[in-house]
């Protein structure tokens, strides 16, 4: 039976799949180290991620917060990693010849993702994610931004104020606890840490960087929030051993999450009435053209918007 509903279908995660092309060793930079050393991998991958049928991929400006970079020692580079990450997405998308490609202006966890406790105040919070929408704004290019892995209630808001002054459109993604999928990872409720951001600004809520059982029960809350929603999660077996200022090399992924594995728990959020789906960690381009060829099998469209 034709669905007959769009389906906008994001990229996977850039962050893991950067370091398992690299030829480098691990550093809490992470993502950003990658664009500093080899940035023809970015390029690289965004544009795999936009072959294998993504129409909305998110700027490598995840590990490059004002937060991070003074902690790593390298404050001087914010400027130049946030131009660098969105001339690395527009080559992409230009050498794709994928013109509705959407760039997502990536506005993540300013200190470390999974850990609420070491979020900033909400002042510093504010003006953190106001220098990087600046940044990435000013970098032209971005298409709307996207507030992800949020993972307590305030930083949320926070991130989504700040967006919300671009005049872009606002996602936010929040990720939950992998053992209770109805609340974040802080132990706030979702649906309420949901309708905050909305009343906010934001125009669509998702749930991401969590198991995808966790998803499930989360797409469970979102049916009744009023704005589109949608899921991308990761593959990694548990965070609980990323600390911050830590590499993502302590972390193991799961082998029973391979692309059509992956592909199904995805059609259920959509048959749970998710329109935004995609992939987090672990989640690579082979992943992504699984779940484009079984979306638009089972009748739905891929769209960007």
């Amino acid at each position: 039976m034709t669905q007959e509903r769009d389906v906008v279908l994001l990229d996977g995660g850039m962050g893991q799949e950067l370091r398992r092309r690299s030829s480098q060793p691990v550093t809490p930079l992470w993502s950003a180290q990658v664009m500093l050393d080899e940035p023809d991998l970015v390029t690289a991958a965004h544009r795999d991620f936009i072959q294998a049928g993504a129409r909305v991929i998110t700027a490598n400006t995840y590990s490059a917060t004002p937060q991070r970079l003074a902690r790593d020692g390298a404050p001087e580079l914010f400027d130049s990693l946030h131009a660098a990450a969105l001339d690395a997405a527009r080559q992409a998308r230009d050498a794709s010849g994928q013109q509705d490609v959407r760039i997502a202006g990536c506005l993540p966890p300013l200190v470390a993702s999974y850990r609420p406790d070491v979020a900033p105040n909400d002042a510093d919070c504010l003006e953190g994610y106001r220098r990087m929408v600046e940044a990435q704004a000013q970098a032209q290019g971005v298409d709307l931004f996207i507030c992800e892995t949020m993972s307590l209630a305030r930083e949320a808001r926070a991130a989504t104020e700040a967006a919300v002054e671009s005049n872009l459109p606002v996602w936010v993604a929040f990720t939950v606890d992998d053992g209770d999928g109805t609340r974040l990872r802080s132990g706030e409720s979702l649906i309420q840490a949901a309708q905050a951001v909305v009343a906010a600004g934001a125009e669509r809520v998702l749930v991401n960087c969590a198991i995808p059982e966790a998803v499930t029960t989360a797409m469970g809350e979102l049916t009744g929030l009023g704005v589109p929603f949608g899921g991308y999660a990761n593959a990694f077996t548990s965070v609980a051993a990323l600390q911050p200022g830590g590499t993502v090399d302590v972390l193991e992924s799961r082998t029973d999450l391979d692309p059509a594995a992956y592909a199904e728990h995805a059609l259920h959020w959509v048959e749970q009435g998710a329109t935004l789906v995609g992939g987090c960690c672990e989640v690579g381009p082979a992943h992504i053209a699984e779940l484009a060829e079984r979306l638009t099998a089972a009748g739905y469209r891929v769209v960007s918007s």
